[in-house]
């Protein structure tokens, strides 16, 4: 017999390293014909944040994104950074991209209210490859032509550098007060499933996902981000099991550590909840490893909404499920038998 059932979990994650320097840092070089250079050290991994990082500098610089030239991971040219990991890079780097970009336009616009003939920079903008004045928009000159005056006629060339390490303390050991991160993101996911009893296979029929991330800097890139998020804690809460014997791993091929494909993955409805958060470039935060933490916790408790039964230890296989439910059929007739 399949029964269906429904399960809810949600979630806070901080981003970041806890309480230690967590830092990056930027270099941004405006060019001659309007175009940027960005350096960093943050390693895209396929999450994208090249793209991402790309685009904060874009907006800072008030430039097209596709005039944005990224050099990352190139431990020779581009500046620290500590690393891929945390679910920091489009908060953290993304900060020191923007510190950076903006530390570069600020020599533009020097250059430009000279050029426009304005009292200060604070009545520039940027925007859409032109710097103009704010209440005359009319009365603009392009980045290119202002980058071309600051580096040939002021012999001030627009570079910027940019770094940024989160506000955090350690935690007190006597009262537990502290700031161990700056920012923390949130989530919930509900999971619809089909549990055959006769079998113990659980198919994922549906996932929900509603997470907050701050302003999404690239809502493609972050449904993206969700999405493989589902699938790894779909493998974390049904699939991936290493057994070990004797401290030895039992499994280590891909042919018995079963990971799920495509084909094992359900409709996945994804949902951005923006709230950006004023420490964050734009208020982005981020969306990497909280994107998977809901998934299994809804996952079990769907199944235990389908036949009433808890699974505490993951993955929820075929096996663990039958074994279950002998165990609670066992114990039904014991108190029948009562």
């Amino acid at each position: 017999m399949k029964k269906r059932g429904k399960g809810i979990a949600c979630m806070v994650y901080p981003i970041g390293f806890t309480s230690y320097p967590n830092p990056s840092a930027a270099f941004v070089q405006v060019n001659q014909d309007g175009s940027a250079v960005v350096l960093t050290g943050a390693t895209d991994v396929g999450q994208g944040s090249t793209t991402a990082l790309a685009q904060i500098a874009a907006e800072e610089l008030g430039i097209a994104y596709d005039a944005v030239t990224m050099v990352t991971s190139d431990t020779q040219r581009t500046p620290f950074d500590l690393g891929s990991v945390a679910s920091r890079v489009t908060y953290i780097t993304g900060n020191a991209v923007k510190r950076a970009a903006g530390d570069a336009k600020k020599t533009l616009l020097q250059v430009a209210a000279e050029m426009l003939d304005v009292m200060s920079p604070d009545e520039l903008e940027a925007g859409d490859g032109k710097i103009y004045v704010k209440n005359s928009p009319d009365r603009n000159v392009s980045v290119a032509a202002v980058a071309r005056e600051a580096t040939l006629v002021k012999g001030r060339p627009p570079i910027g550098e940019g770094s940024y390490n989160p506000t955090t303390t350690f935690l007190d050991p006597e009262t537990g007060h502290g700031k161990p991160y700056e920012a923390y993101v949130f989530a919930t996911q509900i999971a619809e499933v089909e549990v055959d009893t006769e079998t113990g296979q659980v198919d994922v029929l549906k996932i929900a996902a509603a997470h907050d991330c701050g302003k999404a800097i690239n809502p493609l890139l972050v449904e993206g981000q969700i999405e493989g998020g589902v699938a790894m804690g779909l493998g974390y809460g049904l699939m991936e099991e290493m057994v070990l014997e004797n401290g030895v791993v039992k499994n280590p091929q891909f042919t018995d550590y079963i990971l799920p494909t495509a084909l094992d993955m359900p409709l996945i409805e994804t949902a951005i909840v923006e709230v950006p958060v004023s420490t964050g470039p734009f208020g982005a935060k981020g969306v990497g490893e909280p994107s998977l933490i809901p998934t299994a916790p809804a996952i079990v408790n769907a199944i235990y909404d389908a036949i009433g039964i808890r699974i505490y230890d993951l993955p929820a296989t075929p096996s663990k499920i039958l074994a279950a439910l002998k165990e609670k059929e066992r114990a039904n007739i014991l108190k029948e038998e009562e």
